[in-house]
Parts: C-alpha cells; sequence; structure tokens
C-alpha cells in the first residue's frame, strides 16, 4: 500500500509579521517561532522588505521577498521578523496591500527602558559617540533629513511613541489581526505568553518551551533620576494614548 504525500507549495503570500517594536523580545520570540515546526521565518532574521523604499519607487516585486523562504509544508505558515516595520511610516499601508488578512505581532516594551536599552545597543556597537542624555537631546537634530536607515538608528525617544505607530496600524489593519504583547509580561511569563501568540497564529502550542533571553547587551551604566523624569515626562500623553487603544494598565510604565 502506497502512502499519499502531501506536496510541499510555492509561497504565495506571509501569514504575519512580527512588525516591532525594537528591543522588546522580538530576538527572543522570532527564535521561538521559528523552532515550532509549522513555521518558518525565512533565511534571516529581519528581512526587511517593506522597510526598503526603493524597492517601492516602481512596481514592486514581492518575488525579493518570497526569495527567502523555501517551498512551504502543507500546514506550514510563513512570517517575517523585522521590528522596524511598525515605525517606519509607509510599511503598514504596503504591508496591507501586500496582503490584507495577514496577522501583525507587536511586543511593546516601556518606552523609557526601551531608549536606552537602544541607545545602550548602539554604544555597545560602536555606533554612538554621545552620552544618552545628549543623545535624546540631539535627537531631532540628527534623524532630520536622514536617510530612513540612518535615522531610526538614532531615534531612541521617537521609536518609543507607540500609540501614533498603533494607530497608523488600526487605520488598516482591523484589531483582531493585530495581537500586541507587553515586553514585560513576556518575560515574566514567557511560556503562557507563548501559548497565546501561538494560538492568535492558529498553531499548536510548542510541547516544551525553554526559557530564552536573546540578544543581551551588557550594560555599561543604569539610567539616572534626571534621565527617568525627563523620559517619563516626554512619555506620559502616549503612555495613555497605548492603554486606551490596548486597554492596558501601563501604570508599570509610569513613574
Amino acid at each position: 500500500m502506497t502512502m499519499w504525500k502531501a506536496k510541499s507549495r510555492k509561497i504565495e503570500r506571509l501569514d504575519f509579521v512580527l512588525a516591532g517594536a525594537q528591543k522588546s523580545g522580538t530576538t527572543a520570540l522570532h527564535y521561538f517561532l521559528s523552532k515550532h515546526p509549522s513555521i518558518t521565518m525565512g533565511d534571516q532574521q529581519e528581512i526587511h522588505f517593506f522597510d526598503n523604499d526603493p524597492l517601492f519607487v516602481s512596481g514592486m516585486d514581492y518575488e525579493e521577498l518570497h526569495k527567502h523562504y523555501r517551498a512551504l509544508g502543507p500546514s506550514t505558515i510563513a512570517g517575517d521578523c523585522t521590528p522596524s516595520y511598525i515605525y517606519h511610516e509607509p510599511a503598514a499601508e504596503r504591508i496591507w496591500k501586500y496582503n490584507p488578512k495577514i496577522k501583525l505581532l507587536v511586543l511593546l516594551r516601556n518606552p523609557v527602558d526601551r531608549a536606552f536599552a537602544h541607545w545602550n545597543m548602539q554604544r555597545f556597537r560602536g555606533r554612538e559617540p554621545l552620552d544618552f542624555f545628549d543623545a535624546v537631546r540631539e535627537e531631532k537634530t540628527r534623524i532630520a533629513g536622514a536617510p530612513p536607515a540612518e535615522a531610526r538608528r538614532f531615534a531612541y525617544i521617537d521609536r518609543g511613541f507607540y500609540g501614533q505607530q498603533l494607530e497608523r496600524l488600526f487605520r488598516f489593519f482591523p484589531r483582531e489581526q493585530v495581537k500586541a504583547v507587553k515586553f514585560e509580561e513576556f518575560k515574566e511569563k514567557q511560556g503562557e505568553t507563548l501559548t497565546s501568540i501561538f494560538s492568535f497564529l492558529d498553531v499548536k502550542p510548542l510541547r516544551s518551551v525553554r526559557r530564552k533571553d536573546r540578544n543581551i547587551v551588557p550594560y555599561n551604566r543604569a539610567m539616572n533620576w534626571e534621565e527617568k523624569v525627563f523620559l517619563c515626562n516626554l512619555f506620559a500623553e502616549d503612555i495613555t494614548k497605548v492603554e486606551h487603544l490596548l486597554g492596558w494598565d501601563c501604570t508599570d510604565w509610569k513613574l
């Protein structure tokens, strides 16, 4: 007796995107997603298709995206993890035009902590000559007129205004297609959070999940009180907007 074997299929559209935010646990989540037998994440962690402006100047070729994926099994779903998609303004509409039914995962971290972690990463990589507070005060000048790929490297504050980024997503996608996850909860309740994410993606939970922290960069110093107060005041209004948009309690993000 011969067994029927389902054929693999060429990818037609991605099923989901892990769209943000940077320094909010996306590397760890990418790790777990890529370990799932029913999920493929392509041949590199960040494909940067929808935030690559030159690709969209003339008619876009989705093969430039799909070439990163091998043929899919019958029950395999495909995703892309590029955290800058939520921040890059044209990306939401581009993703919607590509697949209006796509699901979006968004990890969000206390924007004050995210800003400092972002600066620390740039310092660790030797890309940031300025101290944190100086970099924050110079941010608008530094990113004004800079190419997007360069500007987002130093957008410590600007990338943390999640309220306006979520509003942009919700202009194109219904709420049920967007799953927002709090970084702090993902860190504290990793197994439980992963189960809810896999449920959102309509795949079975992983049988065993080993706690994993990824992309950890050592800190040379802690954020001081003056810096923390300044940033908390800066983000206060937007954090309230996030609470209203997502129904979250973000008391832990405030002083």
